[in-house]
């Protein structure tokens, strides 16, 4: 480094082309060196004097080489980064190989299948409750598999079943809540040999949509029978534009089911094992109808492995994130078979883990059908996730045609596979597994993994030990700079994640968060450039301050083997831990250690040449694009979900720490060529000029976060509820009314960016909490109020629905154990919200719904989700209340949130008129509620 401040004696020796041989050199250098104000004498040495010419091994012979061109080594480094991001994303490019056999005789037909998915999203939005999802799409799909038994082969024989289960379980998803259904629609459809099966394997898909899901305008016979329906108010077309259709949740992988079972029925191959394909029309009711499925269905007792086909986002490649639990055949079976596999465990560490608000069937045949299976789901493209834009024309037909050749190979495997039928025998053990840029999978047993991590620890272990026990003069001084570098590079990066937290706190503060989400480049312009150059800036400070006299050369080896260190660190934690995820660790460990073995006699020779720079990167291409790749994965799932993680999360603060963790990861290995390089001056200016930039234009509102360009939208989530709440006291009396538009916005910056638009929504009518009422007293559709605690209420007429909800209490008993028990009956729309709070001195000992024992939400309310087919019986249920001592204002405080998501109770002319007032970057999900309180 060449600052204008530094003695010339000092610069002289840095070079290292001049040698200081003498004993008058010495006593010069020291009163020069001494001169200097040392950086913080954080390793009891401050600025020294130390000679390294031929120190052996340990130590680059400090005069080789004149250090390295600053230009060069950025442009370097920064050209290698991007030509590996190039690669990566040709290969997330690259969805099928071509010259995949396409339309043959028992080949998978992306073109059939897509005219299904058509077909099915043309039906409309298929709320579970509604005609669309129990008539229409259940007609249609029969339709399509009688046509595919027709065609069959002789060799096999199809069953179909239409089953209607009425259920309930306790989930700890979203912090707890449990379920209730009543005649809900599965359509199961059944291949297996002519001579019938005894093992099966499944497939699984949903066909039901969130509510509020778009859809093209309907084909006429289609418009014919919604007409009878439900009479509309507005003209069907203005109507039926700003419906959903859920085509990549989950329309397409039914569509993806459907030609596979059509492949399969006409393949003159014969099976060993059936195959159930379960077309499941309540998943997005929080998994009904798969539990409905898995628990009452007398086809589930055949079953022994399962494959869920979900979604994420919208097209791209569809992921293996979850397998097991245990099972490693499961694995071998997708990596067998698979054509275009995509698969990593690192996806399945990090969603088991809970850190992604989401949940899929899979976690239903696991735990109450405890039955091993893969789950798989498209991950692209996030922000039209259940929203008007997930549409059909966006899913790629080479999208279809991967997913179809994957599942169709997996499948056909399976249902041949002799494993299947004991799969018991192979069902203990994790497996090691990820993808290399989509071509193959490598897979291992977790064990065989552990051995591989070890031994990689023990070879840096002799690697580094080597150094540590030289003779005593060199080893003192070589682990006393190991140990300082290890420390100034974990404050380099301590510094670099606080720098960058400050200016997502700041940003968060001012009102510009997600100033990135329509613009990706601007989080790495701005945090990404800041927590490079306080890295470099540290360790620019050691060099200036503290290693004032040590060899570059020496430097660069010492903070490599530093680097080195730190990821072993990670690689033994990590295995101690049992993570098969620990395999990055081995990754990042092991050719690094490779290549500098093969490199160290170069770089002692000629110092950091272009040959070793060659040799350095090409060592390092494996980690780093592995790396990049793991990287892409996360920022393609997580920047998506931040624009729906609710208002108490603050997204640029989660970014910029993910960014700042993936700068550590990314510098590790390039440290040391800030210790190589001449200087850093212009890099850290540079890099300083672009974040500054950045932040400015960021904290003057210069980019917007949504989009309603129709090629890439990034709209903002709203939801509105048009609700009339009424409260009632101990002897019935009603004691409040009011009725109002609801207003939960999914994001952090709430309604800032609407009250422009509709200045009405402002913070003078943020919504109040209801102290004594659960939930604070508003008509939650499930239990995320912990997420979402910014909202608003817009006064507005009573609602009228033609088909109101009734509430009762049937009878209140006095039990023998000095306990309440409180019997009830609702009748109601296909969604309802059921709350429960004890008072003081009262508990809720047990309830006759999920296996008896109530699960509490977080906050410490009770959350019941209610939901039925097209018909359904009064809903009828007890809780029983240990009242341990009796208090004047009751034992226990319910409430029931009737929900209309369908028909023509969903509208109203209020929440018509607000919701054409929002701007065409959001997208506003709207619809009638009723909320009624009671104490008893």
């Amino acid at each position: 480094m060449e600052w204008g401040s530094e003695p010339g004696a000092v610069r002289r020796h840095r070079i290292g082309g001049e040698r200081r041989d003498g004993p008058a050199a010495a006593p010069q250098l020291e009163r020069e060196a001494l001169a200097q104000k040392p950086l913080a004498d954080v390793c009891g040495g401050g600025a020294r004097t130390r000679k390294r010419s031929g120190e052996g091994s340990g130590s680059a012979s400090r005069g080789a080489g004149t250090g390295l061109s600053e230009a060069r080594a950025a442009l370097g480094l920064a050209l290698y980064l991007l030509a590996l991001r190039a690669l990566v994303h040709l290969s997330l490019q690259q969805l099928v190989v071509r010259g995949t056999a396409v339309g043959h005789r028992g080949e998978f037909d992306a073109r059939q299948a897509r005219d299904y998915l058509e077909h099915i999203t043309s039906i409309g939005p298929r709320t579970t409750g509604s005609p669309e999802n129990e008539i229409l799409t259940v007609r249609y799909l029969l339709e399509q598999i009688k046509l595919i038994e027709v065609q069959s082969n002789s060799l096999h024989r199809i069953s179909v079943d239409v089953q209607r289960p009425t259920g309930s379980f306790s989930i700890d998803f979203l912090g707890g809540f449990t379920s209730y259904y009543d005649n809900i629609t599965n359509v199961v459809v059944k291949l297996e040999p002519r001579d019938g099966a005894q093992h099966a394997v499944l497939a699984n898909c949903h066909f039901d949509s969130v509510a509020n899901s778009p859809v093209p305008y309907p084909p006429p016979l289609t418009l014919t029978i919604l007409k009878q329906i439900s009479a509309i108010s507005v003209p069907l077309e203005v109507f039926w534009a700003v419906l959903l259709k859920g085509a990549s949740d989950d329309a397409v992988s039914c569509s993806v089911m459907l030609e596979v079972l059509r492949v399969l029925s006409t393949s003159s191959e014969a099976l060993h094992h059936a195959v159930i394909f379960l077309f499941n029309g309540a998943e997005e009711n929080v998994l009904q109808a798969s539990h409905g499925f898995i628990t009452q269905h007398p086809w589930a007792s055949l079953i022994r492995a399962f494959i869920n086909l979900e979604a994420a986002g919208v097209g791209g490649k569809e992921l293996v994130f979850q397998t097991g639990p245990e099972n490693p055949w499961l694995v071998q079976a997708y990596v067998s078979a698979a054509k275009h596999p995509f698969a990593s465990v690192v996806a399945q560490e990090v969603f088991q883990s809970g850190i992604i608000p989401s949940d899929t069937d899979f976690r239903i045949y696991r735990d109450f059908g405890n039955i091993p299976g893969i789950d798989l789901a498209f991950i692209e493209n996030g922000y039209i996730y259940h929203t008007k834009y997930d549409t059909a024309d966006r899913i790629l037909t080479d999208s279809i045609q991967r997913a179809g050749d994957n599942i169709l190979a997996v499948l056909k495997y399976l249902a041949t596979s002799d494993m299947l039928a004991s799969s018991s025998k192979y069902q203990h053990g994790n497996m090691v597994f990820f993808d290399v840029l989509g071509l193959f999978v490598i897979a291992y047993p977790s064990r065989v993994g552990s051995i591989i991590n070890y031994m990689v620890v023990m070879a840096v272990a002799l690697y580094l030990g080597k150094k540590f026990l030289q003779p005593q003069n060199k080893t003192a001084t070589y682990t006393k700079d190991f140990f300082c570098g290890l420390g100034i590079t974990l404050i380099s990066w301590f510094t670099s994640l606080v720098t960058v937290l400050i200016i997502a706190v700041f940003i968060s503060l001012i009102g510009q968060s997600l100033s990135w989400y329509n613009h990706f480049y601007i989080s790495v312009c701005l945090y990404g450039t800041a927590a490079v150059a306080k890295i470099i800036f540290i360790h620019t400070l050691a060099k200036r301050f503290h290693y004032v006299n040590a060899s570059d050369q020496y430097l660069g080896e010492v903070f490599f083997d530093v680097s080195l260190f730190v990821h072993c660190g990670f690689l033994t934690a990590l295995t101690y831990q049992g993570l098969c995820s620990a395999f990055i660790s081995a990754v990042w460990v092991a050719f690094p250690l490779l290549t500098k073995l093969c490199v160290h006699k170069d770089f002692k020779r000629h110092g950091a040449g272009g040959k070793f720079i060659a040799f350095y990167l090409l060592g390092m291409f494996i980690p780093y694009l592995y790396a990049l790749y793991l990287i892409w994965a996360v920022f393609e799932m997580f920047t998506p979900i931040l624009g729906r993680s609710g208002s108490e999360i603050p997204p640029d603060v989660v970014l910029a720490s993910i960014l700042a963790g993936c700068t550590m990861i990314l510098s590790s290995y390039f440290i040391n060529f800030i210790y190589l390089a001449k200087s850093t001056k212009r890099t850290m200016l540079t890099l300083t000029l672009v974040c500054t930039i950045a932040f400015l234009l960021v904290c003057s509102g210069t980019f917007f976060p949504y989009s309603s360009n129709p090629a890439s939208p990034k709209p903002k989530r709203v939801f509105l509820q048009h609700v009339t709440r009424t409260f009632h006291d101990l002897d019935g009396n009603v004691v409040k009314r009011d009725s109002g538009i609801w207003i939960n916005g999914f994001d952090y910056t709430g309604m800032s960016h609407i009250t422009p638009h509709i200045p009405e929504i402002n913070d003078t009518i943020r919504a109040h909490c209801e102290e004594n009422a659960p939930l604070c007293g508003f008509p939650w559709y499930l239990p995320v109020h912990f997420l979402i605690r910014k909202n608003w209420y817009l006064p507005a007429p009573e609602v009228s629905p033609k088909e109101p909800a009734h509430f009762r209490l049937v009878s209140k008993e006095q039990t023998p154990w000095d306990s309440v028990k409180l019997t009830f009956e609702a009748t109601g729309p296909s969604h309802m919200s059921f709350y429960v709070r004890t008072h003081k001195g009262s508990t809720l000992s047990q309830w006759s719904l999920g296996n008896g024992t109530p699960v509490t939400s977080k906050g410490g309310d009770y959350f019941v989700f209610y939901s039925h087919g097209l018909q359904a019986s009064a809903w009828q249920f007890w809780i029983e209340v240990q009242v341990l001592e009796e208090q004047s204002e009751g034992v226990v405080t319910v409430a029931i949130a009737a929900h209309y998501l369908s028909g023509e109770d969903k509208r109203s002319s209020q929440l018509d008129a607000l919701k054409e007032k929002f701007p065409d970057w959001t997208f506003p999900s709207a619809w009638v509620c009723t909320y009624n309180l009671f104490v008893f």
